[in-house]
């Protein structure tokens, strides 16, 4: 009998239920959008007329650059330590936090679309009072019963025991659930390419930060050199002093010199401790953890010979900013289908049976089965205020929001990449006039030292020439310094650093041991999680 009442409403059910599967998805499909970049044979060519040619570098080809371009620099203990970072930074250590988050998010919109299904049971014993007003029907209805207390079974005593479950599937027959993770699935795509943004800024830093330590401890080698060179020429002051050929004036000025330069040491050692620091904290670790591997002085990573750097179109598949911000694109438009798919009805299949009884070895008989809200329910939105409207022009304005943010990502990274193709050149060239600076000056100190020796020039002359030769050697480790952290610039802008899949490194990419939490309590959709 029960199932003679229940047939139609689950025939009425699976009908809907085929509907849904059917149905339509309300709201725009997502289409990339069409990048500015891809009419440009390189980043200097806007296709436009110029006073000048802009040629890029001579040592450039349309080559794609390397993921691992830090190894272009031939520096073994850069490289160790540019492994390191996928796995200790911080920063890529909460952007990985964030990317588990938006992947639970991500379950949790994909959970809407199955059915919730909540089991219930109960086992209980009840009594009524026999002087209430049960126990008084036992009086009234004894002469009627021939005598036999029907209310018995009520006053003395009885247990009742339930098993049941409450169903309910809320069909997406417009295809708001299916929208909803469209939504989740691009805002999980866009976490994973701000951890991979993450990844490449900590590397470019790492680089730049490595690349001025090694100015810096250059600096401290130029002026040790030049304080050993201005000591020697003040010992030849005091012997021409002794010899009564040259006043006190010019032993003062030797003396000076070598005060002034020896000056310089203190504050040049504060900014290598600094720099160590600041390469410590990149990689997760306290002050001065990486004394022992970076207190050994370096010459300055030089620029390869050979700088890959591929074509403007191809430059949206590499940095992932652009990537997060067509992610980002792709979520707001399937937002816009969420919101139009809300006025529409909504059908809502509901069960709740259950089996009762108060003997328990009868309650999985077929009698002892009841049930209540079968069938399926229909919601129409007739009257919100306004919400829906404004929910929808919401979805619609954030979606010209990130259709804009998308825009200027492509054109901010065109900017990035030709900037720092900019600064390579210039940078390049100054270095090489330091470079030729450098060695004339040097010459010009020897020439001045060995005319003053032999008592043709002045001391004045000397000391000019060895300033000038301090001067010029600082100008140009600071040039040198500027080339190889304006390769780091371009190879970030670039967008190298990752690959398809995200590097592991030594560690997994998420280690939460060093705050306490389990790394089982963040175990990734599709890995074994739990169906709740």
């Amino acid at each position: 009998m029960a199932s003679r009442i229940i047939t139609p409403w689950l025939r009425g059910g699976a009908a809907l239920a085929l509907s849904g599967l059917a149905a339509c998805t309300i709201g725009p499909n997502f289409l990339p959008p069409a990048a500015p970049l891809t009419e440009a044979s390189d980043y200097l060519d806007t296709g436009l007329p110029t006073r000048t040619p802009l040629p890029l570098l001579a040592r450039t080809s349309a080559e794609e650059p390397a993921v691992a371009w830090w190894l272009a620099f031939r520096d073994p203990v850069l490289a160790a330590l540019e492994e390191r970072v996928a796995a200790q930074n911080l920063d890529v250590q909460t952007a990985t936090a964030r990317l588990f988050q938006s992947r639970a998010q991500l379950g949790t919109a994909a959970a809407a679309g199955l059915p919730t299904l909540n089991g219930q049971g109960s086992a209980y014993r009840q009594q009524f009072s026999k002087n209430g007003t049960i126990g008084l029907l036992s009086g009234s209805l004894g002469g009627v019963t021939g005598g036999t207390d029907p209310t018995a079974p009520l006053t003395n005593g009885f247990e009742s025991y339930t098993l049941g479950f409450d169903a309910s599937w809320e069909l997406d027959l417009w295809g708001k659930v299916r929208r909803s993770v469209e939504s989740a699935q691009a805002q999980a795509d866009a976490s994973a390419e701000q951890r991979r943004d993450a990844l490449v800024s900590s590397q470019a830093e790492l680089a730049r930060d490595y690349v001025q330590l090694r100015g810096t401890q250059e600096q401290i080698r130029i002026d040790l050199a030049n304080i050993k060179v201005n000591e020697q020429i003040l010992d030849v002051v005091r012997i021409r002093q002794q010899r009564g050929l040259v006043t006190g004036l010019d032993t003062a000025n030797a003396a000076q010199q070598v005060e002034a330069i020896k000056a310089q040491l203190p504050q040049l050692q504060q900014q290598e401790i600094q720099q160590i620091n600041a390469l410590s904290l990149l990689l997760g670790e306290p002050p001065l953890a990486l004394s022992q591997e970076l207190v050994s002085g370096r010459a300055i990573p030089p620029v390869p010979p050979r700088i890959p750097v591929g074509v403007p179109s191809t430059l949206v598949l590499r940095r992932p900013d652009i990537r997060r911000a067509d992610a980002n694109l792709h979520a707001a438009v399937a937002e816009i289908g969420v919101a139009e798919a809300q006025f529409f009805p909504s059908v809502t299949l509901s069960a709740s049976p259950v089996v009762n009884a108060v003997d328990p070895g009868k309650i999985f008989r077929g009698s002892s089965l009841q049930y209540m809200n079968v069938g399926p329910s229909l919601s129409i939105p007739l009257f919100e205020g306004g919400r829906l409207k404004s929910n929808l022009v919401l979805q619609r304005a954030r979606q010209q929001e990130a259709a804009i943010a998308y825009q200027k990502a492509v054109l901010q990274g065109w900017h990035d990449v030709v900037n720092a193709l900019a600064a390579l050149k210039g940078d390049e060239g100054r270095r090489g006039r330091l470079a030729r600076q450098v060695a004339d000056a040097r010459q010009a100190l020897a020439l001045s030292r060995a005319r003053y020796t032999q008592g043709v020039e002045i001391f004045t002359t000397v000391l000019q020439a060895s300033q000038t030769v301090l001067q010029a050697e600082t100008n140009l480790v600071q040039a040198t310094a500027a080339t190889s952290t304006d390769f780091v610039a371009l190879s970030k802008a670039l967008g190298g650093g990752w690959e398809a899949t995200f590097p592991a490194g030594p560690t997994p990419p998420l280690d939460l041991s060093r705050v306490s939490i389990p790394p089982g309590d963040l175990t990734p959709v599709g890995a074994g999680a739990s169906s709740n």
